[in-house]
């Protein structure tokens, strides 16, 4: 046992280096503060670092380095370099612009920094083995390129299915790129890796070169790239929620059934998935990369689609905006399905303003939960909404996982966006948005019986909670800005 005079001599000798150590401390928490405070988004979470950083300044600087300090100036160099100014103009010299949908729709397109491009063909994909059928069968007719990423890739059956097909156009001469998360992908083996790369396909995570530990990011693994896009050729792309591993094509014993949403475009608009792949690749790796251009670009249908990547690197919230656009717009009937459902504040209020000008309100979420805490916290901000009249549903019939908005008669989207903070503001993700009246029809149709196989929550479910489970549900809801 360490007496206690013992324990005192210890702390007098090792005096100068403690100091360093608080000094060096609170110097860290001191520029953290003085960041925070220049780039306050809103007031309460600015106090929450400040005050924590005053009173707790270990671990409280370290928790900021990596959940509180958005820094990706570099991610803007990259865009310059990718010519994103510029590419509006472009695809109105190249008569690629869908000008009217364009107009209609001024915020999205903004965001997007490209307009709808007018000529593609939209085909709707209902769950993983359709999707990945779609998708293998898309890249084993690869001649020029393939682009693949994805924030899942499992060393599964699925994950080896997809090693098999790019390896195959690899060895064929085709020129394949596979970009992953390093998060989300943290169980993939090296073993998964060198088979690709022994085959000539470049891959890498999206990581790369901003290891955990290098502080001129600084932390940005709590950054992380949610998008799912295959580009082949540059003529068709696949974008929605589905991940590489067999969960996502219903072969889980926990979750059975995952229900999960897709869609195929081809034309224009995969040139569009292929330059927000681009961007990634150099920005993970430092080697730019040009996507293949098919000359003349082709045409295969009559639908505008809008390709809108977002993230931690726009200059603003865009995808909050986004959302929050589309929301206040709806005037007849607002649809929105995400497996999470942690909405800031702005959203909330805009979604019960649009409940209470009359807008049919739904909200489908899953019933079994694959991430507990954001479940819990989903349930707290989902029961608020059916105390304001809101439709919210619990899909019954296996674990939902899409990502979809329907609004009136006018707008669809598909991508990888949830309904959370994380998604909105912290996040990579790309969104796909449709106007035609075919593409339409199809999500209604599709979430019509997505409805069907749900249960309703009613204001009597919200009585009989138990009250541990509403303590626990808000305690979790305190985590929001980080979910």
């Amino acid at each position: 046992m360490i007496r206690d005079f013992d324990l005192a001599e210890a702390l007098v000798a090792n005096l100068p280096i403690i100091a360093a150590l608080t000094f060096a401390l609170y110097t860290l928490a001191a520029v953290c503060a003085v960041r925070e405070v220049l780039h306050s988004r809103t007031s309460q979470g600015s106090i929450a670092w400040l005050l924590s950083l005053l009173f707790l300044p270990f671990p409280t600087a370290f928790l900021y380095l990596v959940f509180g300090w958005k820094r990706f100036e570099d991610y803007g160099e990259v865009r310059t370099y990718a010519g994103r100014a510029t590419r509006a103009a472009r695809a109105g010299e190249l008569r690629l612009a869908d000008a009217t949908t364009s107009t209609s729709w001024p915020v999205l397109t903004r965001i997007a920094q490209i307009p709808f491009l007018a000529g593609n063909s939209v085909e709707l994909l209902v769950d993983g083995p359709d999707t990945f059928d779609s998708i293998f069968a898309g890249i084993a007719r690869a001649r020029h390129e393939v682009l693949v990423q994805f924030f899942i890739i499992r060393d599964d059956g699925l994950g080896q299915r997809l090693a098999e097909v790019l390896t195959e156009r690899a060895e064929a001469g085709v020129r394949v790129h596979v970009l992953y998360d390093d998060v989300g992908s943290k169980g993939l083996p090296r073993s998964y890796r060198r088979r690709l790369r022994k085959a000539g396909v470049q891959i890498a995570g999206f990581n790369q070169r901003h290891k955990w530990l290098r502080f001129t990011g600084p932390m940005r693994l709590n950054y992380r790239n949610h998008r799912k896009i295959v580009v082949v050729d540059g003529e068709t792309a696949w974008v929605g929620g589905h991940n590489v591993g067999d969960e996502y094509v219903g072969l889980s014993k926990e979750f059975g059934h995952w229900r999960d949403t897709h869609v195929k475009a081809a034309g224009p608009a995969a040139i569009a998935c292929a330059l927000s792949f681009c961007e990634d690749w150099h920005w993970a790796t430092g080697t730019p990369i040009r996507p293949y251009l098919p000359v003349p670009i082709p045409q295969p249908g009559d639908e505008p689609v809008l390709v809108m990547p977002t993230g931690p690197a726009d200059r603003f919230d865009d995808c909050a905006i986004a959302f929050s656009e589309v929301i206040a717009r709806a005037r007849e009937r607002l649809w929105i399905v995400s497996p999470y459902f942690v909405p800031e504040e702005a959203i909330q209020t805009a979604l019960m303003a649009a409940s209470m000008r009359g807008v049919d309100v739904r909200i489908l979420l899953p019933e079994k939960a694959d991430h507990r805490l954001v479940w819990l916290a989903s349930y707290a901000h989902a029961d608020d909404m059916v105390d304001y009249g809101i439709k919210v549903y619990r899909y019954t019939s296996g674990f939902l996982h899409q990502k979809v908005i329907l609004v009136d008669e006018a707008l669809a989207g598909i991508g990888t966006v949830n309904f959370d903070s994380r998604s909105f503001h912290i996040n990579f993700e790309v969104t796909l948005w449709f106007t035609h009246e075919r593409s339409i029809g199809k999500v209604e149709r599709m979430l019509e019986r997505d409805f069907a196989n749900a249960r309703p929550t009613t204001p009597e479910d919200l009585e009989v909670r138990s009250f541990a489970f509403r303590l626990i549900a808000q305690a979790a809801r305190l985590f929001s800005p980080i979910l």
